[in-house]
């Protein structure tokens, strides 16, 4: 899949692959920034990163074809692990042409079925960060790290989930986790997994109302796929993991999508 690169020229060499953030080499202390996101929620970079957070930064404008395919992975995995309540911090940064208006219309049309990453339009200061570090295409996503210095500068191509959690550092000390945020349709799906802690030989899952088809998906710790089901009934038991560790239990019904980490000692 090609990206869309704005530029005055194009030089196509084979042979090497430019980065996608020219401002900054890997390595290089990032300016701070600040923006507020669509719901009006301001975000400091140094704060975050004060925090221990590393934050992962998606750059995107509402037409572009290949920022429409890959955002909804960049939600999931903002879901996954845990919201940004976490030692992951994941925001969308639009490259200052889309109005707040747009950029929800955006994501309301292809963010998919996860909670989404906060994201910033033009009207919330967005321009100047994708100026700031230089954005030449798009979608463009970076990694900055608890010590403000670039780790990643151009995270691609994107197939799936696991491509973003392969790019998580080992000090980053992160899990996937609950979503604590909470979305309508969270309250809708909602389920509950016993015994959680388990021992991994008897994983039951009980959902919260019946439904006529629920598609069942056990991630790892790395996002990588270790099971997945189709069932019709509202009580039902899941195939022994036999591998200790934080696992993500995602349920998909007609009425929305939640996750639940699962712990197996």
């Amino acid at each position: 899949m090609k990206r869309i690169i704005l530029s005055a020229f194009l030089v196509l060499i084979t042979s090497v692959v430019f980065a996608q953030v020219q401002n900054y080499n890997v390595g290089d202390v990032v300016d701070d920034f600040t923006v507020t996101d669509t719901d009006g929620n301001t975000w400091n970079l140094y704060d975050l990163t004060s925090q221990g957070k590393y934050v992962y930064l998606d750059f995107f404008f509402d037409t572009c074809g290949p920022c429409q395919t890959t955002t909804p992975i960049f939600n999931e995995f903002h879901d996954t692990y845990g919201c940004n309540q976490g030692n992951l911090f994941m925001l969308s940064v639009n490259n200052g042409t889309d109005s707040d208006a747009e950029v929800i219309a955006f994501e309301n049309a292809f963010g998919g079925d996860f909670t989404h990453a906060p994201a910033v339009s033009a009207e919330g200061g967005a321009g100047a960060v994708d100026t700031n570090l230089g954005i030449s295409a798009y979608p463009t996503y970076c990694l900055i790290g608890a010590d403000n210095t670039l780790l990643i500068n151009d995270i691609w191509p994107i197939a799936n989930l696991s491509t973003f959690a392969n790019t998580i550092p080992a000090s980053a000390n992160a899990i996937v986790m609950e979503c604590s945020l909470g979305t309508q349709e969270t309250s809708v799906v909602d389920f509950n997994i016993f015994p959680n802690p388990s021992t991994g030989s008897q994983i039951n899952i009980a959902l919260a109302s019946d439904t006529a088809s629920a598609t069942v998906i056990v991630y790892n710790i790395l996002g990588s796929v270790v099971y997945t089901k189709i069932v019709s009934k509202s009580t039902f038991s899941i195939d022994p993991i036999v591998t200790s560790g934080t696992y993500i239990v995602s349920i998909t019904t007609p009425s929305g999508t939640v996750n639940k980490s699962l712990i197996v000692q």
